[in-house]
């Protein structure tokens, strides 16, 4: 037998079986669990909403879920026309950024503030905070300061 042990033989054909690829468990991500052990928790009325607060490489999503019916009561994200026209001409304390940028601590600060607007012109004053899965620093502590800013009540 050259070429090594048995085992390793065939473990090497079957990856070619399976076009070179090993078969894995889905293994899910640090926030993924973080984000399934915090949503245990937490949970949504129409009274006192969700504000569940997402970020990717660019923009940063905020929305009011009301868990009960599976509806969102509100949302803003800094893709929004609202929240860009926002963007530049908001000057905050403490907070450090681009004042063009999308991606920044600025940027998520208005969505903050564009959050609570919306839910209280919808009458919601009491929302429950959800950093789905996320560390509470930066851009989504900035979403929450300016949330609070805005008039919510976590």
């Amino acid at each position: 037998m050259c070429g090594g042990r048995p085992e390793k033989q065939e473990n090497r054909f079957r990856e070619e079986e399976m076009g070179g690829r090993r078969s894995k468990k889905i293994k899910l991500t640090q926030r993924q669990k973080r984000k399934i052990r915090i949503r245990k928790k937490i949970f949504g009325t129409a009274e006192k909403p969700r504000l569940c607060v997402y970020r990717s490489l660019k923009h940063t999503y905020a929305q009011l879920i009301d868990d009960d019916k599976g509806v969102v009561l509100a949302a803003a994200s800094t893709r929004d026309n609202e929240v860009a026209s926002k963007i530049g001409s908001v000057e905050l304390e403490g907070l450090h950024g681009s004042a063009k940028s999308t991606k920044g601590v600025l940027a998520a600060a208005v969505v903050g503030q564009t959050i609570a607007e919306k839910g209280l012109a919808k009458g919601i004053e009491r929302v429950v905070f959800d950093r789905n899965g996320y560390v509470y620093h930066g851009r989504v502590k900035a979403v929450g300061e300016g949330a609070r800013k805005g008039g919510l009540k976590f």
